[in-house]
């Protein structure tokens, strides 16, 4: 195979992994949550930092936005309030808005849509959709999660081990969507 074919079989899988990639992302924040101690969620940390919840309200409100600027056609979801979002409403939120990303990323990866570049936010220069949309969404939720972690033990509520070298386990938290897409 070559020639076009061949470049749109690149961009097909390309969109497929990035979607894989997306939701076991997502599965990392959500076991975040599923373990943190209820108390450490409004728990207020020292100085001007923003709590556990406005992190992840914060997370699920950058990907509404990253959606509604690269991917208008798409339904975004609505956004969460940090002052009152529960734990529940957060995984709940997070899962709808991941299920927009990897809806947004498999059309502008996978080739052939309306996508043509990614505007991560109003003020910033759009980028031409590539692997580089994909890095910078994992790079901001990443940096958040490490927050929550850090803010969580800071706060006297440690997440268990298993939790917090658990999301390097890539191969299983992707079993854990693949398991769940074949069951639903």
């Amino acid at each position: 195979m070559s020639g076009p074919a061949k470049g749109m079989r690149s961009q097909t899988q390309l969109g497929q992994a990035a979607v894989r990639i997306f939701a076991a992302n997502d599965r990392m924040n959500q076991l975040l949550i599923e373990h943190l101690d209820p108390a450490a969620w409004k728990a207020k940390p020292p100085g001007k930092a923003r709590t556990i919840a406005a992190i992840f309200t914060h997370m699920h409100n950058a990907r509404t936005k990253w959606v509604r600027l690269t991917a208008p056609h798409l339904r975004v979801p609505p956004q969460l309030n940090r002052a009152h979002c529960t734990p529940q409403q957060a995984r709940a939120g997070l899962a709808e808005s991941a299920a927009c990303c990897a809806e947004m990323l498999a059309e502008a990866l996978g080739g052939g849509g309306r996508i043509e570049t990614f505007l991560r936010d109003g003020w910033a220069q759009p980028w031409p959709v590539g692997p580089e949309m994909l890095c910078y969404m994992l790079a901001h939720e990443a940096h958040h999660r490490g927050q929550v972690c850090m803010l969580a033990h800071q706060l006297g509520f440690p997440l268990p081990i298993r939790v917090s070298s658990g999301i390097w386990n890539w191969e299983k938290l992707q079993a854990i969507q693949a398991s769940r897409k074949t069951n639903s």
